[in-house]
């Protein structure tokens, strides 16, 4: 494993980034738990908790967990043994509500962020990558209106990060391991 610094890092990106990709990667290189939202979701419900349970009967219904409930789980996620050296946040926060709701928790645990990496792809490469996925939902449509909602709702973080001093860009339309190699260079 590689010898880094700084541990506690969210990822990026827009639909098709990589940035799943990548998260994994460089959490097992630097030795921390990638933690995506779905794996979040995923855990607590196979805990059982009370917390839960009441995600399942929120998924089970078709709803969207809410930001409240996500907060919850997030606070719970990061407060887990696996995550007292670090961890690596995929897919939260998405929403400038939700970046808040993270700084507070983070704020609590006196453990602030060490960096936020964005990884840059740029849109006709993003909608290219969807479309070559070749799923049924996949369509140019969808693929556009997937990338509206994260340009109004998640991209504005980009700022937010930046203008704290911890963002870190890094070019993501090139070989997934040239991309590896320039996230451990940023996070030693």
């Amino acid at each position: 494993m590689a010898d880094v610094k700084s541990r506690r890092i969210v990822m990026l990106g827009a639909p098709g980034s990589g940035k799943g990709t990548q998260a994994a990667r460089l959490a097992v290189e630097v030795g921390i738990p990638a933690i995506s939202t779905g794996e979040m979701l995923r855990s607590a419900v196979a805990a059982g908790t009370e917390l839960g349970q009441r995600v399942e009967a929120v998924m089970a219904a078709g709803e969207l967990v809410s930001d409240d409930l996500m907060a919850e789980l997030v606070r719970e996620r990061l407060s887990a043994a696996d995550a007292a050296n670090g961890y690596l946040l995929d897919g939260y926060p998405r929403t400038a509500p939700q970046a808040d709701v993270l700084d507070n928790i983070l704020e609590d645990a006196d453990a602030p962020l060490d960096h936020v990496i964005f990884l840059d792809v740029p849109e006709e490469e993003l909608v290219q990558r969807a479309l070559a996925r070749q799923r049924a939902d996949d369509t140019e449509e969808v693929i556009q209106e997937r990338l509206r909602v994260y340009r109004e709702k998640t991209e504005p973080l980009i700022g937010r990060y930046e203008a704290q001093g911890i963002l870190r860009r890094v070019d993501g339309d090139r070989d997934i391991d040239a991309i590896l190699e320039d996230l451990l260079a940023l996070v030693r």
